[in-house]
C-alpha cells in the first residue's frame, strides 16, 4: 500500500532539512492521493524539475518512482515555471516541493525510473 501524499511531502522535507538543504511546500494538493512533482532550485536561474514516473516506468514493487523532465540537464527557470503551470492545469490536487540546493541534491535516491541507482 502507498503512503498518502501529504505523510510522503512531510517525510521528503524532514530528509531535507536533516541534510541541510531548504524545502518548502509551495503547492499543498490532494492529502491522500496528490500527484507529486519536487522542482531542485540550483539558486543560478536553473532547476532540476521531477515528477511521477508514468506507470509503465515504475516499478510495481517500488513504493513512488521519479521521472526528471528535461534532457537531464538543469533547466531554466522560466521553463519549470511553464511545465508546473501546465501540469496544475491538468491536475490541480498536486503537490509542489521546492528544495533550493547548488549542488543540485535530489535526496530521490534509488527511485529515479530508468536509473539504477540515483546517489546526489
Amino acid at each position: 500500500m502507498r503512503l498518502k501524499s501529504s505523510i510522503w511531502v512531510k517525510a521528503y522535507v524532514r530528509r531535507c532539512q536533516v541534510a541541510g538543504v531548504s524545502a518548502y511546500i509551495v503547492r499543498h494538493g490532494d492529502d491522500d492521493a496528490g500527484a507529486i512533482f519536487i522542482r531542485i532550485n540550483r539558486l543560478d536561474g536553473s532547476s532540476d524539475l521531477f515528477g511521477p514516473a508514468p506507470a509503465g516506468l515504475a516499478d510495481l514493487n517500488l513504493e513512488r518512482q521519479w521521472m526528471r523532465h528535461g534532457k537531464g540537464d538543469p533547466l531554466p527557470d522560466s521553463e519549470a515555471d511553464g511545465m508546473l503551470e501546465r501540469e496544475i492545469r491538468f491536475d490541480s490536487d498536486l503537490w509542489i516541493i521546492e528544495v533550493e540546493d547548488r549542488e543540485g541534491r535530489h535526496f530521490l535516491d534509488g527511485s529515479i525510473a530508468g536509473e539504477l541507482s540515483q546517489l546526489r
